[in-house]
């Protein structure tokens, strides 16, 4: 199993058994580079633990911690959580801030806790059968123990089919799901008891006062500062658009060392190559600028390491975009990078999920304190989220005729949009919409992409705009005004005014934009045939006629991700998968 996962931690290795449980890691050498080895302990050595991830506020923590008598054996980040758990038990995942998936285990209580961070940023695989728990923090680890098997989950397949990606905690498989974000499960082993609890929830956030531009700079500015703690060079993802722009600005301000940008475009630079705007803003800055042309052969070539690398099966065709970028800061030495991800569903950057959430506030207003979001759209094309979009109404209105016989019958009662329905508390509708995006297209199509694909070039990604006090900032800043009827990222624009050039403020909004259509025709002539007899064909997934209409690569007008592309990506996930498992 923990060879499996040597690309997220290529510097070494750890492990650590007892009668009762056995804990093994790779590790990507970021703090502490010499002594930050793993597993960790407390001074006796009766807790062991095994993480991943950043903990962002350690230095805090750490004289903290020392202040009150703890004693450090490393300068690792993540000794931190050994002694908060010395002083707080399993609360201790509420002095955190950062990323993490950890286990670590109490020998004197006989207990393990498994902790996933807030927003997911870390991913954490569990597979429970009587009497044991198997982990790992990628689903091709947990397959090489030899023990989840590899049955299928038409329900979540299905859910794949209307969504390009199942919504967590499931997975494609029936025995493996994910431990949910802002969650951790503890499991007594005398007798044995495995419980789980939800640590913290966005809408829980308190209501805070205050001019918005002001409270959320100021977080910004500490987002900024915390985030580029590394003892390895740093570096940030840019392209021409806003929430790039301010990451790379607040990285620069802060990072004392040579901040080093990365950027990816198109043969011939078309329109829709954004290398020359973010090569203007790296020069601004001051900072040095790689890019990389991304070519159709190549990611023709290689798009089966890319739905391997990715894990789960995400039908997100931009997926070559972040595997590349991340590889070029690899192959320049740099081993952090910062993202922008994130700032489009906190900031209502997205139009359609700014209407939704300003729908909802018109129909449920004083309806009570239940409500379903379940037919909140908009009809614009683009549309990947609500129930309405075009790639929901093709799969609802088609995907059945490809199915076989077991999916026409274990997904026969299957209702993907119940994912919509959610409790909503009257009049902070707008905090439930941005709930959803966050527990669903963000976390798994999004951070999903950018960690495995970042990982597959052992690069850690950092993710500052969903650091989760930012997350509550705007959240409590919400619940005492709302901000949904001003121009799209008001609240944000209006906190960088002075730290970016209006060019970078007032740009309109251009989202990732690969030759999908050049894209498509290319991948279904190196790779469509097999799907006729694949592995969804052997599951009874798709009946042989629907795979062979599949295999054709059909791409109708109104949807960005065809049915025939999701069958394709998982159709390699199913092979990759059924190869990690032997």
């Amino acid at each position: 199993m923990n060879e499996a996962m040597h690309h997220r931690g290529p510097n070494g290795e750890g492990s650590f058994a007892s009668a009762q449980v056995m804990l093994a890691m790779r590790r990507l050498s970021i703090i502490d580079v010499h002594g930050g080895w793993q597993p960790l302990f407390n001074e006796d050595k009766s807790i062991a633990l095994v993480a991943n991830g950043e903990i962002y506020n350690f230095v805090e923590l750490r004289a903290q911690l020392e202040a009150r008598g703890h004693r450090f054996a490393t300068g690792s980040d993540c000794e931190t959580i050994v002694h908060l758990y010395e002083e707080h038990g399993a609360d201790c995942v509420h002095h955190l801030r950062g990323m993490f998936a950890f286990a670590l285990w109490d020998e004197k209580r006989g207990r393990l806790l498994l902790a996933r961070d807030r927003l997911g940023e870390k991913p954490l695989y569990l597979h429970e059968s009587e009497g044991r728990v198997v982990f790992a923090s990628e689903m091709k680890a947990l397959l090489a123990s030899g023990m989840p098997g590899l049955e299928w989950d038409a329900e979540a397949v299905d859910q794949y089919f209307h969504f390009q990606y199942v919504p967590e905690p499931r997975t494609p498989l029936k025995t493996v799901r994910k431990l949910d974000a802002g969650h951790l499960l503890v499991i007594e082993t005398e007798p044995w008891r495995v419980t789980e609890k939800t640590y913290w929830r966005m809408e829980d956030a308190p209501p805070l006062e205050g001019d918005p531009a002001e409270t959320i700079r100021a977080e910004l500015e500490t987002v900024g500062k915390l985030t580029i703690r590394s003892d390895v060079p740093v570096g940030v993802a840019l392209s021409g658009g806003l929430d790039s722009s301010a990451i790379a600005a607040l990285a620069a301000k802060h990072y004392p060392g040579v901040l080093e940008a990365f950027s990816v475009g198109y043969p011939g630079r078309p329109a829709n190559d954004e290398r020359g705007l973010a090569r203007s803003f790296a020069d601004r800055l001051g900072v040095p600028f790689h890019d990389v042309e991304l070519e159709t052969g190549e990611m023709t070539r290689i798009f089966p390491d890319l739905v391997w690398w990715r894990d789960d099966p995400i039908a997100d065709i931009s997926g070559f975009g972040y595997y590349a970028v991340m590889r070029r800061a690899r192959e320049a030495g740099v081993p952090v990078v910062l993202q922008g991800q994130g700032g489009d569903e906190l900031f209502w950057g997205y139009p359609w999920v700014k209407d939704a959430a300003l729908d909802a506030e018109r129909r449920f207003s004083g309806r009570g304190a239940i409500a379903s979001l379940r037919r909140l759209s908009p009809r614009g094309r683009n549309t990947r989220f609500y129930d309405l979009s075009g790639d929901y109404r093709a799969a609802r209105r088609g995907a059945r005729r490809f199915y076989g016989r077991r999916m026409r019958e274990e997904a026969a009662q299957s209702r993907p949009s119940r994912i919509f329905d959610a409790p909503q508390t009257p009049g902070q509708e707008r905090i439930g919409v941005t709930r959803l995006i966050f527990d669903t297209y963000l976390r798994e199509n999004g951070v999903t992409q950018g960690d495995r694909l970042s990982m597959a070039s052992s690069i850690e990604l950092r993710l500052p705009l969903l650091d989760y006090r930012l997350v509550e900032t705007v959240i409590g800043l919400r619940k005492h005004r709302s901000d949904l009827r001003e121009p799209p990222k008001a609240w944000f624009k209006s906190a960088l005014r002075d730290l970016l050039p209006p060019e970078v403020l007032d740009r309109p909004k251009r989202g990732f934009s690969p030759p999908v259509g050049e894209w498509h025709r290319a991948l279904f002539a190196a790779h469509g045939a097999l799907l006729r007899d694949g592995c969804l064909v052997q599951a009874e997934i798709l009946s042989p006629a629907g795979a062979a209409a599949l295999a054709e690569g059909p791409f109708p007008r109104d949807v960005v991700s065809p049915l025939s592309f999701k069958a394709l990506v998982l159709e390699l996930w199913g092979r990759g998968m059924a190869a990690a498992a032997t």
